[in-house]
């Protein structure tokens, strides 16, 4: 089993002694049962990341950890970024938390048309809190240095601005009557950025698909049985992450 991972919100020069209080100690000495001699990772969740052994737990939150370097994981490229059109229920947080343990960079939630669910004033900013929250507990339970980027939520004119500045741009879009390619065997950048837009469970509307196509993005599809919508982001991610030597 790899070392756990906490967040800071910054990290010292190392070498240092670091103490981690707060939630994150609480988890470390309370729920974790951490005790000196056992490694963890502290990371600012934005790539810097150290190294550190236990060196003393205190009361019921008090981690004292020695950090022996920091270092810094890059970007990966291509970047890859899934536009998530917003699901019922709390099936946006598992998107955002399958995704997140995949491998995805970065999260733009989207009011499509046909959504269902609509982020409003107080209720949104509270989803997009939820949405965030989940990519970071997911980035430390995946071991992840680097969490993905959960952007504010985008209108469909915001979408296509995105696609039109990517260098690959695919709509997942399951109708068998309209044209569309096998995302598995299309030609993948080995660099830049690819963005991968993910529909409500009513599907993307022919005006953002015309919208969308006007933009650059072509659509594609993944498979013969029709995913969910909070499901498809992941599977497509994970075909990408393959295909792209992102995973090798």
């Amino acid at each position: 089993m790899t070392a756990p991972v906490f967040v800071v919100e910054e990290l010292p020069p190392a070498p240092a002694e670091f103490v981690l209080d707060g939630p994150e100690g609480r988890h470390a000495v309370s729920v974790k049962r951490l005790r000196p001699g056992e490694e963890v990772v502290l990371t600012d969740g934005a790539g810097r990341w150290a190294h550190g052994e236990v060196l003393a737990a205190e009361g019921k939150d008090r981690l004292t950890v020695g950090l022996t370097e920091v270092a810094e994981e890059p970007p990966q490229s291509p970047r890859i970024t899934v536009v998530q059109a917003l699901p019922k229920g709390d099936r946006g947080e598992l998107a955002v938390e399958t995704m997140t343990e995949t491998g995805v960079d970065a999260i733009v939630p989207w009011a499509a048309s046909r959504c269902i669910t609509q982020w409003k004033g107080e209720r949104g900013l509270k989803a997009l809190a939820k949405w965030r929250a989940t990519a970071r507990e997911a980035g430390k339970q995946s071991r992840r240095v680097r969490f993905p980027e959960v952007a504010d939520a985008a209108t469909t004119r915001q979408v296509a601005d995105l696609l039109a500045r990517a260098d690959f741009a695919a709509v997942l879009h399951e109708d068998r009557d309209y044209r569309s390619a096998p995302l598995a065997t299309v030609p993948l950048p080995a660099e830049g950025e690819i963005v991968l837009v993910v529909g409500p469970e009513g599907g993307v509307s022919p005006d953002e698909l015309a919208l969308f196509e006007e933009a650059g993005a072509q659509a594609y599809r993944l498979g013969r049985s029709v995913l969910r919508t909070s499901t498809a982001g992941t599977a497509a991610a994970a075909l990408v992450l393959g295909r792209t030597g992102r995973w090798s």
